[in-house]
């Protein structure tokens, strides 16, 4: 798929795909975008869940397709020929999204992206992450990464590798993380816990990590109350890539250590994020190997 990606890091920007289902607007971020291809017949997967759709191939690969209608608790196409198959690729994994149609990219900021109330997710259930009006429409991006784990727990974060590192120090060294989803903020919090890091710090986005670090710079404490920057890449309000080139610029901040951990490491961010200066990028399905890189920057279980 030809796509405007962008080429400077920091800005706070992404291009957004817009699609539809059920006659409704929906959004993705073009970095998880592999391809765009048109309807074509499925292969069914025996004993699959219910929300896969089937499988086909494509350049010797096979792809699963999840039924993003049925994901979404909305009535399938009778008539599917004109529906399209969005590829995707994200910690590490390709899987197939059948939508009803693509409206095209859009360049926006994070900044307009407003994070979805407590009542659209209640619950823990929503599969919204961000609301933003675009062309006087209201178009919701969606968390991928919980749909693909709702059919695969095992893609992801896996705590099981935190165990499989046996007794660990309990270290309390203060790591500050920015993480938007709640879900995948709490396996990051209770996942480093069993790592024995027992100070830390949540925030939901990269503007309420910013703004943190902006009070400890004023009350002249920051290396005391930070010893590890942990950031997301996509969040609404400030995204990681932006707060990592922020924290650069900063005279009183540029040598705070910043580890990127993230479903969006691919070639490209990972060029962005070396660009920007991040100590570390690992993928959301690297949970053993973060762990182990948090105690080489930290010092710590060594």
């Amino acid at each position: 798929m030809e796509t405007n990606i962008l080429l400077e890091s920091g800005t706070n920007e992404l291009e957004i795909l817009e699609f539809m289902v059920g006659g409704n607007y929906y959004g993705i971020n073009v970095a998880k975008i592999r391809e765009i291809i048109v309807y074509t017949e499925l292969t069914p997967v025996p004993n699959a869940h219910p929300n896969v759709e089937g499988a086909f191939s494509t350049r010797g690969e096979t792809i699963s397709v999840i039924n993003l209608a049925k994901c979404l608790g909305m009535p399938e196409r009778t008539n599917p020929n004109e529906d399209m198959f969005l590829v995707t690729n994200f910690n590490g994994m390709n899987a197939g999204f059948h939508v009803h149609g693509v409206v095209g990219i859009h360049r926006v900021n994070w900044s307009a992206i407003i994070k979805p109330d407590s009542i659209i997710n209640s619950g823990g259930s929503s599969v919204a992450t961000g609301i933003i009006n675009i062309d006087g429409k209201l178009v919701i991006l969606l968390d991928f990464e919980k749909i693909v784990a709702d059919i695969t727990p095992e893609v992801g974060i896996d705590l099981s590798e935190v165990e499989a590192m046996g007794k660990r120090k309990v270290s309390m060294a203060p790591i500050i993380y920015a993480e938007d989803s709640q879900l995948l903020s709490t396996l990051i919090f209770d996942g480093l816990n069993k790592a024995g890091y027992k100070n830390l710090m949540p925030t939901n986005n990269g503007l309420e990590l910013w703004e943190i670090l902006q009070k400890y710079k004023e009350q002249g404490n920051v290396r005391e109350k930070v010893a590890c920057v942990v950031t997301d890449i996509e969040m609404p309000q400030m995204d990681g890539h932006r707060l990592l080139k922020l924290i650069r610029n900063d005279p009183q901040l540029k040598d705070l250590p910043v580890i990127i951990f993230s479903s969006l490491i691919n070639e490209e961010m990972h060029k962005k994020g070396e660009m920007l200066g991040a100590n570390a990028q690992l993928s959301k399905n690297e949970f053993g190997k973060f762990i182990q890189t948090l105690d080489e920057i930290i010092g710590e279980n060594n």
